[in-house]
């Protein structure tokens, strides 16, 4: 693979989320500081939207890494959970007994699975833990099993609530909560972002940024048509700049190049599916042209 070539230690452009890669856009950035800041009042839900692959399973995990001891955090991946399900989930995740249902009738199970998580919520209370509940993909989530988590954020002391809720979706998660049979849990949203693409300069840097974290050093490998290319072609969204660059890496390491060219990036476009339709506009061609690219510029045009 192209890493010796470029002298890394490690691939810089995975899709796995790696908070050692985490970048602080501005609107990563804004939206790890509403979390954090949410977190520590402790009251009602917080929403994170975002397209596919702007980075929100990654903030999710970010956020994770930068909560204290004072935080017992619940984890859930899967949205696709019954009511049962998620209450089994958070069971096990908070460590609270399941063993009351070996001896009940099924028919009881979602009762006694709520007041054994009410008991757990109340020792971590009485520890000084705030609880913090975190689901992803939640636009998937069935409405009967949203409403099961709004009913569990009604457990309370008279101080506080016991469990607090981080809800990350797509935006097609607004229109799932404007539900009539859920329209109570929209209101108790206290915080929301909306997580954006990565703008120009912050795609310059991203790049940079993660190809320094793998180890990196010399100058930037990522010429300017090529970043022009790259973020026209992506509009910036982070998993998009991944795939895309990593196969530009591929390129320029097949070519025995040191650095990603204008070439190499149009072929690493040129071979990932979601990205062929897109049609380049004149305005588009003219700049290009201005960066000095001329008769590629015509090529181009014969090529997309």
């Amino acid at each position: 693979m192209y890493a010796q070539h470029f002298q890394l230690r490690e691939l810089p452009f995975g899709i796995t989320p790696d908070t050692s890669y985490f970048f602080a856009s501005h609107s990563s950035q804004q939206a790890l500081n509403t979390l954090l800041v949410a977190a520590r009042t402790g009251e009602g839900f917080i929403k994170i939207t975002g397209e596919v692959g702007t980075g929100k399973t990654m903030l999710c995990r970010q956020l994770l890494g930068c909560l204290g001891s004072e935080f017992q955090v619940a984890y859930v991946p899967n949205p696709c959970l019954t009511p049962m399900g998620l209450l089994m989930a958070l069971a096990d995740e908070l460590g609270a007994s399941t063993e009351p249902l070996a001896r009940a009738a099924r028919t009881h199970h979602a009762y006694l699975l709520i007041q054994s998580l009410n008991l757990r919520l109340l020792e971590l209370a009485a520890q000084g833990r705030h609880v913090l509940v975190c689901l992803d993909e939640v636009q998937a989530m069935p409405i009967e099993t949203l409403e099961t988590l709004r009913l569990l954020t009604n457990l309370e002391t008279e101080k506080r609530k016991l469990v607090q809720v981080v809800i990350f979706g797509q935006p097609e998660l607004d229109e799932r909560l404007n539900h009539p049979s859920i329209r109570q849990l929209r209101q108790r949203i206290t915080f929301e972002y909306r997580l954006a693409p990565l703008g120009r300069q912050e795609l310059a840097q991203y790049l940079d940024h993660r190809m320094s974290v793998a180890g990196y050093q010399g100058a930037g490998v990522f010429s300017t048509p090529a970043r022009w290319l790259l973020k026209w072609r992506t509009r910036g969204f982070p998993r998009l700049v991944n795939i895309v660059a990593h196969k530009a890496l591929m390129c320029a390491y097949g070519a025995g190049r040191p650095r990603v060219g204008w070439r190499e990036m149009r072929r690493a476009i040129a071979d990932t599916a979601s990205l062929r339709a897109r049609v380049l506009p004149r305005a588009a061609l003219a700049a290009l042209a201005a960066l000095g690219l001329g008769f590629m510029v015509f090529e181009w045009m014969g090529a997309v």
